[in-house]
């Protein structure tokens, strides 16, 4: 009986912890990559969109953006997006030919991820003319 008892109250403090409110980003693309595929550096001007959706139920804010050199960010949201609502996060690869294989990390107060940093990655191949 004590271990039935047991399991049931672990089992109702582990539903409490992902019954978490406040905001949660989703990012549209498969697993948060967006993949140029194999492009030409003369034909790709290297710009490509993250677009993501607030399914929580508190106003979403990117705090931040973490990049590599070779990323630009071109534009990210100024206001807090509220609940049920979209946007995106613009970014530019300088188009260096040879593989890509870049993270970049968005400060947030999402509450589905670790601490709000949400790993956005690209990858793709750069090819010369």
């Amino acid at each position: 009986m004590k271990n039935i008892t047991a399991f049931i109250v672990l089992l109702f403090l582990s539903n409490v912890g992902f019954a978490q409110s406040g905001p949660k980003i989703k990012i549209l693309q498969a697993e948060n990559t967006v993949d140029y595929g194999k492009v030409y550096k003369s034909s790709d001007n290297g710009v490509r969109s993250f677009t993501f959706t607030n399914n929580g139920d508190a106003p979403l804010n990117i705090n931040g953006i973490q990049s590599t050199a070779s990323c630009t960010i071109l534009y990210k949201p100024s206001q807090a997006i509220a609940p049920g609502k979209s946007d995106r996060i613009d970014i530019k690869y300088n188009m260096v030919p040879g593989p890509i294989r870049k993270t970049i990390t968005l400060e947030t107060n999402a509450v589905n991820y670790e601490e709000g940093r949400v790993p956005l990655k690209i990858k793709g191949e750069i090819l010369t003319n």
